[in-house]
């Protein structure tokens, strides 16, 4: 059998539940915020390192013009407007390519071709012309610096070294964007080019500087101890830094799970589309290699605009995160430990405050038991205290009821004795007039036999015969419904019943007054019932019926068949019965007649007789204008009874000497 769950059951689990959802979607909400807060923190961070590593970036191409520029001060074209190389010259050159760090230095002429490459000085004649860098010094006769691609051959030209260092295998990592080409041979240079004049201020040459990016560590290691301080977690560099020679890794401190720096590995597809391919700054976690890092990427222009790399800078994600998840499991153990403490403080708040209502229910299952002193006693402040209040008053109000109940009660037995007594006692007396008068009509009836009797004298023992008969009659139904008898079942016609119980009360003193309208209905089918008690129940609504109209009136008595009931129909026009009272009416010892003149039994006796009969008594009633109650029953099939009052439901054949015909009296 499965448990009632309780009032405290189902409120401390909606209290439970309450608590537990609110404090979950606090959670949430708080780690979402949390999370939130700190990418946030972190993205911004890595913009601004971004930002720094760009100035470093930058720095060194402004490094490489400074150098230049003061270079030229001291290169001046010969008497005839043109630089002519000799020793000095070349050995001038040498010391400037050393001291300012560039791969390349080249002394072009004013068509961009080489007078003089310092690295291999025997490689020259060949023009520079097609270097965005050159090109655009020479179309704008001004310094122009920035990063720019350069070719295998013109590499080569610088010497196999540093076509060495340009040439990279391509690595295949995950997450990295695939490719067909295994190795790249191009590389990519920081640079300047310088217009040199002369006095006459006609363009005479330039002088062209760069620093081949690939393989090159100086740059990115810089931006690495500048910008991240070199800080370091579990032996790897917190801040790393990259350059990308279009979505290729040429220069980074990112190291492979060997230890090795990650040169020639990729870039991942989404990367790829938004910073070489729209040209945007890529600001996001993402898998660099073989860890997670919080990543910047900005993409890297020649002086065409022209994409053609791209600058990178991470934070490795796991120093953030460890501090981030150890403040969000902090966080969410307060919450827990929180919840925890709050459901057992409901639990103990919830049990002081369902007490008094624990107590009420005791006291409830006390009083059903029988323990009419049993009281709730305690007053506790609120709503709580008044529940408890009106228990106990409504106890006392139960108590106080059921004594006067019980004394009422006593005065209605007492009162139903007494009219028992005094029916016993009519019941005698009927019996005693009976005997007088069957003598009466013994002698009158002699006396009409006789001869020589005058026809008035025949006239008036006629009328003696017919009066003491009529006496005789009432006395005789009067004894009959007074006669105790077991109750039996048989088939009757109701409106034999009818026509026998008004018999009783046509003679009735109270009846002359009121015209009686008796409408009974031809060929009413039979009904299983018990004589006596169905002419009970007719008597008492007659009785009930007369007592209503003191002044005079009309009783109407209609029976009809309809459907499977028989109905039997009792109306008058007398004071009618108040609407207050209608549903108290079959109740028993309820009565609206003065003291001594009624028990209050009689509708609750015919209602319980009705109901045993399996039928239904119903009242329509408006003040002042009658009643009307209606008696149905239901229609005996196939002749036979259906209906046993000591066993309801059970079935009774009835002897065929014991059935009634409309129209017959009893066999």
């Amino acid at each position: 059998m499965r448990r009632k769950k309780t009032i405290r059951f189902r409120l401390t689990m909606g209290f439970i539940a309450v608590v537990l959802v609110a404090n979950s979607i606090l959670s949430l909400v708080a780690v979402f915020h949390l999370d939130r807060v700190w990418h946030d923190e972190v993205q911004t961070r890595v913009r601004l390192d971004l930002n720094s590593a760009w100035s470093i970036y930058h720095q060194r191409i402004q490094s490489l013009s400074r150098t230049l520029k003061v270079a030229r001060l001291s290169l001046q074209p010969d008497p005839d407007g043109d630089f002519h190389i000799h020793a000095e010259l070349g050995r001038f050159l040498a010391e400037l390519r050393r001291t300012g760090g560039m791969d390349i230095l080249c002394l072009l002429d004013a068509h961009g071709r080489v007078l003089h490459r310092v690295s291999r000085p025997e490689q020259s004649g060949d023009s520079l012309a097609d270097n965005a860098l050159v090109r655009k010094a020479l179309e704008l006769r001004q310094l122009v610096s920035g990063t720019v691609m350069v070719g295998r051959e013109e590499l080569e030209r610088e010497g196999a070294a540093l076509a060495r260092r340009a040439r990279l295998d391509f690595i295949e990592t995950p997450n990295a964007r695939p490719s067909e080409k295994r190795v790249n041979t191009a590389g990519m240079v920081q640079g300047v080019a310088l217009p040199l004049s002369g006095p006459d201020g006609i363009l005479r040459g330039l002088l062209y500087g760069a620093v081949l990016l690939n393989r090159s560590t100086e740059l990115v290691d810089t931006i690495r101890d500048e910008v991240f301080r070199n800080q370091t977690f579990d032996e790897k560099d917190i801040g790393t830094a990259t350059i990308f020679q279009k979505d290729l890794r040429i220069s980074t401190n990112v190291r492979t799970a060997d230890g090795e720096r990650a040169l020639g590995t990729r870039l991942s597809e989404a990367v790829f589309a938004q910073v070489l391919e729209r040209g945007n700054i890529w600001a996001d976690r993402a898998f660099v290699v073989n860890d997670w890092y919080i990543t910047a990427y900005a993409p890297i222009l020649d002086p065409d605009l022209r994409i053609i790399g791209a600058l990178y800078v991470g934070l490795l994600e796991e120093p953030y995160v460890r501090p981030r998840t150890a403040g969000i499991w902090i966080f969410l153990g307060t919450v827990a430990a929180t919840t925890l403490g709050m459901l057992v403080l409901l639990f103990f708040v919830t049990k002081l405050i369902l007490r008094p209502l624990g107590r009420s229910l005791s006291m409830s299952r006390k009083f059903i038991d029988g323990d009419m002193d049993a009281r709730v006693g305690i007053r506790p402040p609120g709503e709580m205290g008044l529940l408890c209040e009106a228990i106990d008053k409504m106890a006392d109000a139960v108590v106080e009821r059921q004594e006067k109940l019980e004394q009422a009660t006593r005065q209605q037995i007492g009162q139903s004795e007494k009219l028992a007594s005094i029916g016993r006692l009519a019941a005698g007396i009927a019996h005693e007039i009976n005997n007088p008068l069957t003598g009466v009509l013994t002698f009158a009836h002699l006396l009409k036999d006789k001869e020589n009797m005058e026809p008035q004298d025949i006239e008036d023992l006629d009328v003696i015969v017919n009066e003491t008969t009529r006496v005789r009659e009432i006395v005789r139904g009067l004894l009959d419904f007074a006669r105790e008898s077991p109750s039996r079942m048989q088939l009757l016609c109701v409106d034999e019943v009818l026509a026998q119980t008004m018999a009783l009360l046509h003679s009735q003193k109270a009846f002359h007054k009121i015209v009686i309208d008796e409408e009974y209905a031809d060929d009413l089918p039979q009904v299983c019932a018990d004589r006596n008690q169905l002419q009970q129940v007719f008597l008492n609504l007659a009785l009930n019926a007369c007592e209503a109209m003191p002044d005079g009136g009309k009783l109407t008595i209609r029976s009809w068949a309809v459907a499977d009931m028989v109905c039997i129909e009792f109306g008058d026009t007398g004071c009618g019965i108040r609407a207050e009272h209608i549903k108290s009416i079959f109740e028993p010892f309820f009565t609206t007649k003065p003291v001594g003149k009624g028990t209050g039994l009689g509708l609750s006796v015919s209602y319980g007789i009705i109901q045993q009969h399996r039928g239904e008594l119903k009242v329509e009633s408006v003040e002042q204008d009658g009643a009307t109650f209606t008696v149905l029953l239901p229609i005996c099939v196939d002749g036979v009874c259906q209906l046993n009052v000591d066993t309801p439901g059970a079935t009774a054949s009835v002897p065929p000497g014991e059935r009634f015909h409309p129209g017959r009296d009893e066999g």
